[in-house]
């Protein structure tokens, strides 16, 4: 078979190799037919080596890269009775295999796909049966390979604090993402069909088009009103955003504290703007915290009993993901310096084998 190798030495150094199939299947494994891939950002820092920032993680080996896929189980190994999935079915993978409710732990974080577990870029891979959760049925194979990284995070970056089975709804509670990359677009579809109100930023005006679109109630071109916290306020009559999807990192954050509403949550998923802040005078964390009593939460994925929680929306309200551009098998190298050009809207996929849907 054929799949893909990065050496974190690059995303021109990654190489499409042969190498042997599956072999025999273990207690409790599926072996599955990988139809498609989505890329996520993490995959383009993991093969540049620049996925440093966890401390229990170790880099510079070849790794098979990407964590996001949809496919078809070919086989179940003994042991898998109870385990609800059959030969034939579309399933998606967990992120992290062992992640199944809860918190995340140190443990959990071992179980990566992508880094430091070999990833999904490749045409079959084994899986422990219960690291998978079956496709709705209305999704194609592109579309479903989307979920499990952007789509799972943007349901946690909402309902993190909420029980499970009661997300938060209604018009009066306000998200804000920024930026329309996967993760954000996932998270205007989920908060519309929450029915709750959505404001998006991005620098492009065509995107915030392509926002309102899909629903988005208020949009903010961060180029043209670079103080974009005072208008998110403005829009929100002074109260602020119940929920801000924190993507930039060193240059939003302290914005981002500023039209949080009291009380609110911000969800820290990204760092686009950089990891480090920028040298100079600034107002401590625990001051801007404090200031309008908003937690700020790291947000690694989610859990898989959340994961199939989303997957309920999606199939009551029949949501389909935004999928920005498809690339061949061949292509994915291309396809990663597509992701990490950042010019995409909504998520940027794989095809690996073929199949029905």
């Amino acid at each position: 078979m054929k799949q893909w190798v990065s050496a974190q030495d690059g995303l021109d150094n990654v190489q499409l190799v042969d190498a042997p199939e599956p072999g025999k299947l273990r207690d409790g494994e599926a072996l599955v037919r990988i139809h498609c891939v989505a890329l996520n950002f993490r995959d383009t820092e993991v093969c540049m080596g620049h996925y440093n920032h966890h401390k229990t993680l170790k880099q510079g080996t070849p790794i098979v890269p990407c964590s996001d896929m949809c496919g078809t189980i070919e086989k179940l190994g003994p042991g898998n009775d109870g385990c609800g999935l059959k030969e034939g079915d579309r399933v998606m993978a967990i992120f992290n295999q062992s992640h199944l409710k809860g918190q995340i732990t140190e443990k959990d974080m071992s179980s990566g796909l992508g880094f430091p577990l070999p990833g999904v870029l490749t045409q079959y891979r084994v899986f422990p049966a219960d690291g998978l959760v079956k496709v709705p049925e209305h999704l194609t194979d592109n579309e479903a390979a989307t979920l499990p990284i952007a789509a799972v995070t943007a349901w946690m970056a909402i309902n993190t604090f909420q029980p499970i089975g009661q997300p938060l709804t209604g018009k009066d509670k306000v998200v804000l993402l920024q930026g329309t990359g996967g993760v954000s677009i996932s998270g205007l579809q989920i908060a519309k069909a929450l029915g709750l109100t959505a404001i998006v930023t991005s620098s492009s005006d065509d995107k915030l088009d392509r926002a309102r679109k899909l629903g988005a109630d208020h949009t903010i071109n961060y180029k043209t009103t670079p103080e974009w916290q005072d208008k998110v306020l403005e829009l929100t009559n002074g109260k602020g955003a119940d929920v801000i999807f924190e993507i930039g990192g060193a240059e939003t954050l302290t914005k981002s504290f500023a039209c949080v509403a009291y009380g609110g949550l911000i969800s820290s998923i990204g760092y686009l703007s950089g990891k480090e802040d920028a040298p100079g005078p600034r107002i401590n964390t625990n001051v801007l915290a404090l200031r309008r009593n908003v937690t700020l939460k790291g947000m690694l994925n989610g859990p898989k009993d959340r994961f199939e929680e989303m997957l309920g929306l999606y199939h009551g309200k029949q949501i389909r993901p935004v999928v920005d551009r498809a690339f061949e098998f061949e292509q994915a190298k291309e396809a990663l310096g597509y992701l990490a050009g950042g010019s995409h809207f909504g998520k940027v996929v794989v095809k690996v084998t073929q199949s029905d849907v």
